[in-house]
């Protein structure tokens, strides 16, 4: 830290109690001083000589036969005015960056200008502020922090615009001109303090990064902060990735980060400050932030209030780069009083924008090129999958809310249905966790969800558990056992069908079963006895496409035999005769819950018991 010394005399000031100073010479004193609640006892020739503020109320007094002034606003208070005084008396005084702004400041309070007397205070700071002070990276911020208290004078002698410039000047620089001690919050290399024994004299740089300044700027006040990144975006030097990675640290360094929905705050009007600073300091450039961060400061303009208009253009930026967010990010707290859990009509907003943003795109550039100049990956197939498979993974965390309604489900499982995944585990995942917190779901809604999900696409480990679910239609079962017969036939190498007219009709509701009852049938949850049946098919199906594979038949055999497999599951009454047999002659039966969805298996969880359908009516 930067100093300077002036005056040479030694000390006479001397204390009283914490409210009196006077000055212990020889020669008595002739005029008391009152600033605020401290009463300096001081003489008049050395303080009139170089104060003309002091000389206006020493007149003053005179008139009124009164040995006593009062300077109560004087910025920085009685320390401020006992270093102005000192040096009026040549006594040794140090300034520094924690106290020269408010002297500065004080002295011109007082009038202690060039004009009242040669070499005066102001001039001697103002020359230790513009060779020391300001061309030191560590005094510049120290000072303009402690402008904070004294920021209308501040601004009125100029300092704080000085300061600003000095540190935004010195943060756009070219990194290899950047001296390591820059960063005060890092040691220096052992060279670089002298103490390395293996030093050769050939001094070794480290390697600077970009952003070596941001932590040291998160000390300061966000009204001070917002202006120093102002300026250092005014330069023009530093990247928006920079200024970027700048808000983050500060949004980190302010506990502006939501945990558990709240933010640890003392001041909510002060936290709604800085989160609209940052909001407003946000750089306009695509990939300047991430969406995980975006994501985290809309949860916090939430909870502090911000307005509305910063919130919508927030839910924007975040549908440029929902690729990059999390299930947590978008996990946003619903406002008290709601009944559901989570805001999930924000994250519909933030969707709506990703789709939107996709679709504005393709249609501003004719050249994929140039599209990929717009916005990174969000033409590309690989960043709608991430959304495709970050949304089934946020339908799965919310299905766990008992008040959240099947409309906002199948609503927001509808928005990313356009985008096609290669498999449909994480989509079949959030419906099964559904179902199993809602077991008052209807037989329609049990169908309206389970046609967001397509069979054909879940994974093997999907489909062996989707068969022993109690909780799926009957309808959705069958198909997904006809769909893994299907895997099976391909598997061994022969031709998959087209897909038969009676698993379609399963689909429309026009199933051709003879009962009159036969869509409530297939709308149904399954019974124990049902998927028994059926996990018996399955296991069959897999054993004889095992002995297909090591070559029990022969090609012609193979090929004929896994059509007769899926025909005969559909056409013949082999295993509708068990399903028929099983309604009609059993009565209620409770079966044990089958293993919880993939992936997410949970043995403390406990499917909705089965119901008994032992009639149709």
């Amino acid at each position: 830290m930067k100093f300077m010394k002036l005056g040479s005399k030694p000390d006479a000031l001397q204390a009283n109690g914490k409210n009196i100073r006077y000055m212990a010479t020889e020669l008595s004193t002739d005029i008391i001083v009152n600033v605020g609640d401290v009463k300096f006892y001081l003489h008049k020739f050395p303080l009139l000589s170089k104060s003309s503020h002091l000389q206006k109320l020493v007149a003053n007094t005179s008139e009124e036969n009164s040995d006593e002034v009062h300077i109560n606003d004087i910025p920085g208070g009685p320390a401020s005015f006992e270093i102005c005084a000192k040096f009026c008396y040549g006594i040794a005084v140090t300034l520094n960056a924690h106290n020269v702004v408010a002297t500065r400041c004080a002295a011109e309070y007082l009038g202690m200008h060039e004009t009242v007397e040669k070499g005066n205070l102001i001039y001697k700071i103002d020359v230790f502020l513009n060779t020391s002070i300001l061309r030191s990276w560590k005094d510049s911020i120290i000072a303009l922090q402690t402008t904070k208290s004294i920021l209308s004078w501040s601004e009125e002698v100029k300092l704080v615009s000085h300061c600003i410039d000095s540190i935004a000047s010195k943060a756009s620089v070219d990194t290899s001109m950047v001296d390591w001690s820059y960063s005060y919050n890092w040691k220096k290399l052992p060279g670089e303090n002298g103490n390395d024994p293996t030093w050769n004299g050939v001094r070794n740089y480290k390697v600077v990064p970009k952003d070596w300044w941001v932590e040291d700027l998160c000390e300061l006040d966000v009204d001070l902060y917002k202006q120093v990144i102002i300026g250092i975006k005014g330069k023009g030097k530093v990247s928006s990735e920079v200024i970027g990675e700048a808000l983050k640290a500060y949004a980190d360094h302010r506990s502006l980060i939501p945990i558990n929905g709240k933010i640890p705050v003392r001041d909510m009007a002060e936290c709604r400050s800085t989160v609209d600073a940052i909001l407003w300091l946000l750089p306009t450039e695509k990939g300047s932030v991430s969406g995980s961060f975006l994501l985290k400061l809309l949860k916090a303009a939430f909870f502090v209030g911000s307005g509305e208009t910063a919130r919508r253009d927030l839910i924007k930026k975040i549908g440029q780069r929902l690729e990059e967010a999390s299930v947590d990010d978008l996990l946003i707290r619903a406002a008290e009083g709601e009944s559901m859990k989570y805001d999930i009509d924000t994250v519909e907003k933030i969707v709506h924008e990703f789709l939107t943003h996709d679709q504005n795109l393709e249609i501003e550039s004719g050249e994929v090129d140039k599209a990929w100049e717009i916005g990174p990956g969000i033409l590309s197939e690989a960043s709608k999958l991430i959304v495709a498979k970050l949304i089934d993974a946020y339908l799965a965390e919310i299905a766990r809310d008992p008040n959240l309604p099947v409309q906002k489900f199948v609503e927001l499982a509808e928005m990313v249905s356009s985008i096609s995944r290669p498999a449909h585990d994480g989509l079949y995942r959030a419906i099964d966790m559904y179902l199993k917190e809602h077991p008052e779901t209807s037989k329609s809604e049990r169908k309206r969800i389970c046609r967001l999900m397509d069979c054909k696409k879940l994974s093997a480990d999907a489909c062996m558990h989707a068969v022993q679910n109690e909780r799926l239609p009957m309808r959705v079962i069958v198909q997904v056992l006809f769909f893994e017969q299907v895997r099976a036939a391909a598997t061994s190498g022969t031709s998959t069908p087209d897909l038969p007219k009676s698993i379609r009709d399963l689909n429309s509701g026009s199933s051709r079963l003879t009962t009159n009852n036969a869509d409530e049938y297939w709308d149904a949850m399954a019974t124990a006895e049902e998927l028994k049946a059926l996990k018996s098919e399955l296991a069959a199906l897999r054993l004889g496409s095992a002995r297909d594979r090591n070559g029990a038949d022969s090609r012609g055999g193979l090929d004929k035999a896994a059509l007769g497999k899926m025909k005969g599951l559909l056409t013949s009454k082999k295993i509708f005769s068990k399903l028929w047999s099983s309604k009609s002659g059993h009565g209620e039966t409770s079966g044990s819950d089958s293993s919880e969805s993939p992936n997410s298996a949970n043995p403390e969880d406990k499917s909705p018991p089965s119901r008994n359908r032992s009639s149709i009516s």
